[in-house]
């Protein structure tokens, strides 16, 4: 009598072993911290994300004016003060937890609605040429027209704008997964543990999810970034929410006010904050992709 084996699966009880998944998880993140490139990237994203955890017990919240009218950079005003005297530092960490909470949120739809699309295609190849259709059609449109477009007709506000980043993000994280998975759909124990009369729910949880995991966890960290560039541009052009402080609406009351060329401060610290956690995003993709490369090559 032959055997079946399937990656995951105890033939004689059925249940899933544990280990195989962890030791993957445990070489990758060996591999990862010996890169001083990922691993300084992501104390950085840690430490923006407690400055917005911890925004409160940093500063007051930036509102009102005061007669310290666009003051320079000092030992009263870390980061200088706008075109009202308020505090640019206070606007600057109250702007990382709306800016990360835009992030976050956008990327957390775009990634739910990509991988469902992408793993339903790839799985289920009758539904899999309208899907791609879908997703390139998506794809080919104009986004940034369109982001403006829907979120000027919407009204500003932080859930339109997490909603209509959202919406124009999932298609490239629905090519990337569907992607993937193609290339595990196919192999024998996916075939084997439906011929093991494995449900597809189940097959799809504990095989083609796992297998298209690495791919998400990078695509997450990108697709935040992106999406707080993409914040940080509508509330540039006005449409971000008027009731809470970005980065984005940082630059656009500095250049709403004119102070974006007299007060160089008032760009430079925002921008600052972006490009850090836009650089520190791309970093920690590329350590994340190496290690498990490396990974790969040792075993």
């Amino acid at each position: 009598m032959t055997t079946v084996i399937v990656p995951g699966v105890d033939a004689e009880h059925g249940s899933e072993p544990v280990g195989d998944d962890e030791r993957a998880a445990a070489a990758t993140w060996r591999a990862f911290r010996r890169n001083p490139m990922g691993l300084g990237a992501a104390v950085l994203l840690v430490l923006l994300v407690l400055v917005a955890v911890a925004a409160p017990l940093l500063a007051a919240y930036p509102e009102g004016f005061s007669s310290d009218v666009l003051a320079p950079p000092s030992s009263a005003h870390w980061f200088g003060t706008d075109n009202l005297g308020r505090d640019l530092f206070a606007e600057v960490v109250w702007g990382t937890r709306v800016s990360l909470t835009v992030g976050f949120a956008a990327s957390f739809l775009a990634i739910a609605i990509g991988v469902a699309v992408g793993v339903l295609g790839a799985y289920v190849p009758r539904v899999d040429t309208v899907l791609r259709m879908v997703v390139d059609l998506s794809l080919s449109l104009p986004v940034l027209p369109l982001m403006i477009l829907v979120a000027a007709l919407a009204g500003p506000s932080l859930g339109t704008i997490i909603l209509v980043i959202s919406f124009f993000s999932w298609p490239e994280v629905a090519r990337v997964v569907r992607s993937q998975a193609l290339s595990v759909v196919n192999l024998p124990y996916m075939d084997a543990a439906k011929v093991l009369g494995g449900r597809h729910g189940w097959i799809v949880r504990r095989h083609l999810l796992p297998a298209v995991a690495p791919v998400i966890t990078v695509t997450v960290v990108l697709t935040a970034s992106r999406a707080v560039l993409s914040e940080a541009g509508l509330s540039f052009l006005g449409l971000g929410d008027p009731a809470s402080w970005s980065w984005g609406r940082i630059l656009y009351e500095s250049q709403q006010s004119g102070s974006m060329t007299s007060a160089w401060w008032t760009t430079f610290f925002p921008s600052l904050a972006i490009l850090l956690l836009v650089v520190a995003a791309t970093l920690i993709a590329i350590a994340y992709n190496d290690a498990r490369n490396l990974r790969g090559r040792e075993a």
